[in-house]
């Protein structure tokens, strides 16, 4: 099993408001396991958890939403502006044993 760990660095203000915007974006996605925010460590993070069977059905994934123009355009309307609410950020995969 593949778990991929979606991190973002939001602006003072907006993690909870970025987690609740993803919880509710992906939860109709069957790969989305949860959204965390940070209580220790790094400030302000926003964490998405996903998990795939292996690296090919992530890839697969990432194609079916590309070629999925209805879901797609769904997608954007959902997630307008959500870029201004973070930094930067980064995605970490990890292989469950």
């Amino acid at each position: 099993m593949i778990v991929v760990h979606d991190i973002f660095i939001c602006k003072p203000g907006n993690a909870s408001k970025l987690a609740k915007l993803f919880k509710e974006v992906m939860t109709e996605s069957k790969e989305f396991v949860s959204v965390m925010t940070d209580m220790t460590g790094q400030y302000n993070r926003v964490i998405m958890v996903s998990q795939y069977d292996n690296l090919t059905a992530y890839e697969r994934s990432w194609e079916e939403q590309k070629n999925n123009e209805e879901l797609m355009k769904k997608m954007k309307e959902k997630m307008a502006g959500y870029h201004e609410m973070y930094l930067t950020g980064s995605r970490e995969i990890y292989q469950v044993w």
